[in-house]
């Protein structure tokens, strides 16, 4: 019974392994390294590259921007309804892609709650570069500000506490030592949040359209490609998953990430206390 238990955890370990890994060999052996090399001078897919790196890097930045300090407070601040709002935070990442999609163009479209008031001032954001940036940045900013708040959270407050002895204001102590020190872990998050915005399709093709060299990301150009030039779609997907690849073994070789603050944006048990 012992062995036959141990046969039937193996089978069911290398049944899960294997179905796993066959889609993704599946692009690289279905067309020859020669052939996705080549597809990836393809105008289509050059276009998608430069428009997924622009929109990502402002996504990016302008997630740092905010999202560091906002994820600080909510880190060294306890307040009523703090568990509410931190669950609302993780919201983005169980909505299904067309929710959020929709909730983007019902906030931001020319109908929208904010829409009229931007068209008075003459902006526009559905189906422009900026309506994938707004869309990288809702899918992926639950990643960062969780993983962020549990970087912060795990700075011992005797560092904190040595900082206002010495007269050091909130910013500078902010500045000085809590960013340093959490650092690790915000770098952690920063890489988890391009993962999911480089990857982002479902919010990004209803609120931003897949025009080309517009609009159309990396994904949006595989599903653009599929029925008129599979081995491009390919070409792509290979691409992808070398780019996912790298930033997942990045968090892996990064062992400071992992004591710095976890990776999982559900992990951080301390942060989801009133």
């Amino acid at each position: 019974m012992r062995r036959a238990f141990h046969v039937a955890l193996w089978g069911c370990a290398a049944l899960g392994v294997a179905f796993l890994l066959l889609p993704i060999l599946a692009i690289f052996l279905r067309v020859s390294p020669a052939t996705l090399a080549g597809e990836l001078n393809n105008r289509v897919v050059l276009d998608a590259l430069a428009v997924t790196a622009k929109t990502n890097a402002i996504a990016i930045a302008l997630l740092l921007l905010v999202g560091t300090p906002a994820a600080y407070l909510f880190a060294s601040t306890r307040f009523r309804g703090r568990a509410l709002v931190l669950t609302l935070l993780e919201l983005p990442l169980v909505l299904p892609p067309a929710v959020a999609g929709i909730g983007l163009f019902a906030a931001f479209g020319r109908t929208g709650l904010l829409g009229s008031s931007l068209d008075v001032l003459g902006v526009s954001l559905p189906f422009t570069q900026a309506a994938v940036v707004l869309a990288v940045l809702f899918v992926g900013s639950p990643f960062y500000l969780r993983t962020a708040i549990a970087a912060f959270e795990s700075i011992e407050p005797d560092l904190l506490d040595a900082s206002r002895t010495l007269r050091a204001g909130p910013a500078r102590t902010f500045a000085l030592v809590a960013l340093p020190v959490a650092s690790a872990g915000l770098g952690a998050g920063a890489a988890l949040a391009l993962a999911r915005g480089i990857g982002e399709f479902g919010a990004t093709i209803m609120f931003a359209g897949s025009v080309r060299g517009e609009t159309q990301t990396l994904p949006l150009a595989i599903y653009a490609e599929f029925d008129q030039n599979f081995d491009a779609a390919l070409a792509i997907g290979a691409l992808l998953v070398i780019a996912s690849a790298a930033l997942l073994l990045l968090l892996k070789l990064r062992l400071p990430w992992a004591r710095s603050a976890s990776i999982s944006p559900f992990s951080a048990a301390r942060s989801t206390s009133p």
